[in-house]
């Protein structure tokens, strides 16, 4: 890195934290801390507002920002393409601003670059993920719970789960302290402490109804990063198929969130799956009819086989 980009990511650096050290600066360019005190010298006598704190760091006076910054064509494609996103999958408040934003990015690029970035992005389009578009009460809900979030208030909702209860019901009413949202296989969830089961669940925003953000508050807990969450795997139950070869290649290219391993054998192909319970993939495995074969455990065989006769007798 030569000295003008390198004192250009310092102001980067200052700008993203409150106060950086020497030592740290150096340590991030891969430099002397000698040349960090030469760097940041020339960067006061070039007017940046650079402040030093003797034994702290340096810091940026308050309300210092960097001019617009010129993004080749490919940079302003990925910011254009993010923009596009949130336009579709987040709320009416985020999407006025991804418009806003679209229309800030394009006015800064020069004309060679606008041209190059519109040329590239004629050839890309965003493919929705899932199979269905973010439905506008969806969108709704993702701004109620983003603000919820970040006021940190309950929220409470009606809630559809995908399995039935031990009495065959499917619906609860749930109290929550939401703590982030995570955009997964087309859907928001939420990630949230129920009230009832007393722990951390999951709830998609598709299956909710009648949501409110209640006044009462939460603290959230401090050890929670949504970035390093992992929802813990209680998915011990196996289960082995085997798919007619003349369709392995649909298969593969269909997937399946449960799908463990793919093997290739003399009958066919050799499918893996780890679940919670097998009625988690019984449509799935329905829909390939006769072409996919259960081979354990036993008990889902047995599901297969009467799920099977049940229909033969609709016909």
């Amino acid at each position: 890195m030569n000295k003008t980009d390198r004192m250009l990511a310092i102001v980067l650096e200052l700008q993203q934290r409150k106060v950086v050290r020497a030592e740290d600066l150096a340590s991030i360019f891969e430099t002397s801390v000698r040349t960090i005190y030469r760097d940041i010298q020339a960067l006061s006598e070039a007017g940046v507002p650079v402040m030093g704190a003797p034994g702290q760091g340096y810091s940026l006076m308050a309300g210092y920002f960097l001019p617009p910054v010129m993004f080749t064509a490919e940079e302003a494609v990925a910011l254009l393409i993010g923009t596009d996103f949130i336009e579709q999958r987040f709320d009416a408040g985020y999407g006025l601003k991804a418009q806003a934003s679209r229309k800030k990015i394009e006015s800064i690029l020069p004309e060679p670059v606008r041209a190059d970035a519109s040329r590239v992005r004629k050839t890309v389009r965003l493919i929705t993920p899932g199979n269905k578009a973010t439905s506008g009460e969806e969108k709704d809900y993702v701004g109620m719970v983003r603000q919820a979030i970040l006021e940190e208030r309950k929220v409470e909702f009606h809630y559809l789960k995908k399995m039935s209860d031990s009495q065959g019901d499917r619906k609860s009413f749930r109290s929550a302290a939401p703590y982030g949202l995570a955009f997964l296989q087309g859907s928001w969830t939420l990630v949230a402490w129920c009230d009832l089961r007393q722990g951390i669940r999951h709830f998609r925003l598709s299956r909710m109804k009648e949501l409110r953000v209640l006044e009462e508050r939460f603290e959230m807990p401090p050890d929670f990063d949504l970035e390093d969450y992992r929802p813990p795997d209680d998915r011990n139950l196996r289960v082995r198929i085997l798919v007619n070869p003349e369709i392995a290649d649909r298969v593969k290219e269909a997937g399946s969130y449960y799908m463990e391993t793919v093997e290739e054998c003399e009958d066919g192909l050799l499918v893996c799956f780890r679940v919670r319970r097998p009625e988690e993939i019984m449509q799935w495995v329905l829909g390939w009819g006769s072409n996919v074969v259960v081979l354990e455990p036993d008990s889902f065989r047995d599901r297969v086989r009467d799920e099977a006769e049940k229909m033969l007798k609709r016909y």
